[in-house]
C-alpha cells in the first residue's frame, strides 16, 4: 500500500458531503491517473464514503481527520486502507500498528518526530505544511531524522508540488486543489478530472 502512495505521489485530501457523491468522485480521480482519496471524516457523509469505495480494487481509500481509536476502529470496519489524522494520538497510532493499518498522524516539530520514533513510525504526515515553513523546515527535519519519510499536507498546490516532492524524505503529497468541495458539491466532475490529469502530466514532467 504504501509503494502505492510513493508510485501515486499525490493524495487527493476531500470533504465529501453526500455519499453519492463518492463514486463519481472515484471515477473522476481514477480517470484522471489517481486512483486514490484521504477521505475525511469533517463531514457526516465521510464514514459512508469510505465504506461506499472500499470494495473497489482499483481504488486506494483512507480515512483522514482521524482524533481517537474509536475513529480508528469505525473506518477500519469501514473498509478504510490506511489512517491520517491531523496530529499525533498515541492511543490512536498504537492501536493502528497493532491492527496491522498504516498510520500516518500529523507532525509538526521534533518533539512530535521524537514520539513518531519512539512508536516505530517511519512514515508521517507533515502538517500543516506550508503555514509551520514548509520547505525550509522539512529540509531542517530531515537532517536529523534521515530514517523518517514525510507526506506533506496543507496549503500544497501546483505552484509548490515540486519543490516538495524534490526532496528525498517526502514519499508523497496531500493536496484538494483538484477535488475542492465546491466542485464536489456542485457536481463538476468532468473539471475535477480535469485537474487531476494536469497533475499527473506535471508529475510525469518531473520524472516522478
Amino acid at each position: 500500500m504504501l509503494d502505492q502512495i510513493a508510485k501515486l505521489r499525490i493524495i487527493p485530501v476531500v470533504a465529501i458531503q453526500s455519499v453519492e457523491d463518492a463514486v463519481p468522485l472515484a471515477n473522476s480521480l481514477s480517470i484522471g491517473g489517481l486512483p486514490v482519496a484521504e477521505i475525511t471524516l469533517r463531514t457526516p457523509a465521510g464514514l459512508a464514503s469510505i465504506a461506499a469505495l472500499a470494495s473497489r480494487p482499483d481504488f486506494l481509500v483512507g480515512a483522514g481527520t482521524v482524533h481517537s481509536v474509536d475513529q480508528a476502529k469505525q473506518v477500519a470496519d469501514a473498509g478504510a486502507r490506511f489512517v491520517v489524522s491531523p496530529g499525533l494520538n498515541p492511543k490512536t497510532v498504537q492501536w493502528c500498528l497493532d491492527k496491522q493499518m498504516p498510520v500516518f498522524p500529523g507532525i509538526s516539530s521534533p518533539t512530535d518526530l521524537e514520539m513518531a520514533l519512539d512508536l516505530g513510525l517511519k512514515v508521517v504526515k507533515f502538517f500543516p505544511a506550508e503555514q509551520i515553513g514548509g520547505v525550509k523546515m522539512l529540509k531542517a527535519l530531515q537532517g536529523p531524522y534521515g530514517e523518517i519519510r514525510f507526506i506533506p499536507t496543507g496549503g500544497i498546490s501546483e505552484s509548490n508540488l515540486a519543490d516538495y516532492l524534490a526532496l528525498p524524505s517526502v514519499i508523497a503529497c496531500g493536496g484538494s486543489w483538484m477535488v475542492k468541495s465546491d466542485m464536489i458539491n456542485s457536481g463538476r466532475f468532468g473539471e475535477i478530472e480535469r485537474l487531476t490529469a494536469e497533475a499527473t502530466r506535471r508529475l510525469q514532467s518531473l520524472g516522478s
